[in-house]
């Protein structure tokens, strides 16, 4: 009995870690022909492995066990100013965690301005830096939806996740003219438009925010996002925890913006984009 446990622990394991890399673009991403810096992966940094100077974006595919599947996809945009990306604590452990529910679920690892020095500069503009992760975004919902029924997933039930500037890229597709190719919904995550405020058209997709407000790094954007879509007629869920601070992902603080997953799994299943009980019922 012990070692047919073991094997299914095994075989659990295995079957979440499963993952495949698809390149954004065939051959060099448009815009970045010229780009003459390096990627860099660093692992030990204090929200795990972080890339540096992103050349070329992919999409690393988790997709659930066949049984457990709910049709759904996300993709997953990590944060970093568009200067570094955090593909662990804001993409893989998040990625995780929706595969495990049966969804499949996508990091976006997007292009990044080049980093020239320590540190994240003062003065970052943030239309500038994040120019290229926005197309990049664009062109991650066309691969995702070209290869959906491969993939299992429902056409019209594909969305972004945004953390942080992963939220400017995710604003980004969900504000782009082509009505038809924007994600089926959003969720940003202590995210927004950090330059400029762009034009906000009516009828949006179903949009899902969340932040806190002792957040003193992305709150007034958020909030500056928040009043705006409000005023465009597209009022968004939006869920503002007291403490929290930016950056808060899936790791557990004990404070209330730890409960953000359940809030975003109860808003997918009230519109539609979950079934209300989940394939498997141990997955809340």
């Amino acid at each position: 009995m012990k070692i047919l446990m073991t094997l299914v622990l095994l075989m659990m394991t295995c079957q979440v870690q499963a993952q495949r890399v698809v390149n954004l673009w065939p051959g060099i991403a448009p815009g970045s022909e010229g780009w003459k810096q390096k990627e860099v992966i660093v692992d030990d940094t204090p929200v795990g492995t972080v890339a540096i100077n992103v050349v070329t974006p992919t999409l690393t595919a988790y997709l659930p066990q066949p049984g457990t599947a709910t049709g759904l996809g996300i993709i997953i945009a990590p944060g970093g100013y568009c200067m570094a990306l955090a593909l662990g604590q804001g993409g893989n452990d998040v990625v995780r965690w929706l595969q495990q529910r049966g969804i499949a679920a996508f990091v976006l690892k997007y292009r990044t301005q080049e980093k020239r020095e320590q540190g994240i500069p003062r003065d970052v503009d943030m239309d500038r830096a994040c120019k290229y992760g926005i197309a990049d975004g664009i062109q991650a919902l066309e691969v995702v939806r070209a290869h959906s029924k491969e993939w299992g997933i429902a056409p019209n039930h594909i969305g972004m996740l945004g953390f942080s500037a992963g939220g400017m890229v995710v604003s980004g597709a969900l504000l782009q003219g082509d009505a038809a190719a924007r994600p089926d919904f959003v969720a940003l995550l202590y995210g927004a438009p950090f330059g400029k405020m762009p034009a906000i058209p009516a009828k949006l997709p179903p949009m899902f925010m969340a932040w806190a407000q002792d957040d003193d790094v992305g709150r007034d954007a958020v909030v500056r996002f928040y009043d705006a879509l409000l005023i465009a007629g597209n009022p968004p869920e939006a869920h503002i925890y007291r403490t929290g601070g930016h950056g808060f992902a899936i790791k557990p603080q004990g404070t209330t913006s730890d409960h953000w997953t359940q809030h975003l799994m109860d808003w997918l299943r009230a519109n539609a984009f979950l079934p209300i009980t989940p394939p498997d019922s141990t997955h809340q």
